[in-house]
């Protein structure tokens, strides 16, 4: 049981210090904490093209509704209330079999601001390297250093200006063949061991930018050659952080919408936001277990909650 383990204590502190220092962080720029609901109507990874989610329904009191996959179009609109950014760190929640990469409810550290693709990806450098040295100044650094052996990993990625990057094309050009895949004609995905041979390559962290538009959500915003302004961020276990450029207007998102094969009835609200308040926004998530398995080196998020909740797994609290 977690109430003994050394480990799950760790954790715990661990945990105190990362959420500690995101609030230091978004106090310092300005960027506000926001409180919402974790049902939401709109999926951000509906059934479609470019999603790699199963939405969670649960009905609500007789109302049926989904547990929130992430935040991020209710940060759109909270941006919309004259924020100069917005974040929130809550459990988030996906339906499939859980795995060493994936949980079903997991903490998402999540932040939207005013800007672009590339005004995001240096707030996320950033706030990687803030929250890499406050784990390296804390108290518990000394018991994160006993069970890791080597704290270098942390001094490394707090000491970086910024991180290398490849765009997506570039990246299924230096991977092996096999971990390129082409799950719809004319777009392609990277797999799990392709993310590790480009994390090796780069010396820990690389950005992997402009996926095939067709190959992530409908949300993000495109350029002409059908690539989306989008980047992930791969350390550790792979992706750990995903960001991107959101559309600005209504009819670029309906476009998209049709494009990906989503239909747009759920998604009315959101429409009408970018009709009536049209904005250029960009954000990020960031999968804190997958952080903290590249902060303690573990190669499996499953044994980084000191309460668990894994599909088909009974509970004991």
């Amino acid at each position: 049981m977690a109430l003994e383990s050394q480990w799950y204590h760790t954790i715990t502190r661990l945990n105190a210090e990362i959420l500690h220092a995101t609030y230091d962080f978004y106090r310092g720029r300005g960027i506000a904490p926001v409180l919402m609901p974790i049902t939401v109507n709109s999926v951000s990874s509906p059934m479609g093209l470019g999603s790699d989610s199963l939405p969670v329904k649960v009905d609500l009191m007789g109302e049926p509704t989904y547990l929130a996959d992430s935040m991020q179009f209710q940060l759109e609109f909270m941006l919309r209330h004259g924020l100069p950014g917005a974040y929130y760190v809550m459990p988030t929640f996906r339906g499939e079999d859980p795995d060493a990469t994936h949980l079903n409810q997991f903490f998402h550290s999540e932040a939207e601001i005013p800007g672009g693709l590339d005004d995001v990806i240096e707030l996320v450098e950033a706030y990687i390297r803030a929250l890499c040295g406050a784990l390296l100044t804390a108290s518990v650094a000394a018991r994160l250093s006993a069970l890791t052996g080597d704290l270098s990993h942390l001094r490394d990625m707090a000491a970086r200006d910024s991180f290398p990057r490849i765009t997506f094309a570039e990246a299924c050009e230096v991977v092996d063949p096999e971990y390129v895949s082409e799950p719809e004609p004319g777009v392609r995905t990277l797999a799990r061991g392709g993310e590790h041979q480009l994390i090796e390559r780069f010396g820990g962290a690389v950005w992997v930018t402009h996926m095939p538009a067709l190959a992530v959500p409908f949300y993000q915003a495109g350029d002409d050659d059908g690539t989306a302004r989008c980047a992930d961020l791969l350390f550790g276990l792979g992706e750990v952080v995903g960001c991107g450029e959101r559309h600005a207007t209504k009819e670029a998102t309906l476009r998209a919408l049709d494009e990906h094969h989503v239909a747009p009835d759920k998604y009315d609200w959101y429409l009408h936001m970018k009709d009536a308040a049209p904005m250029r926004t960009a954000g990020f998530g960031l999968g804190l277990e997958r952080f903290l398995a590249w902060v303690l080196q573990h190669d499996d998020v499953r044994d980084l909650h000191v309460m668990p909740r894994l599909k088909g797994v009974p509970t004991w609290m």
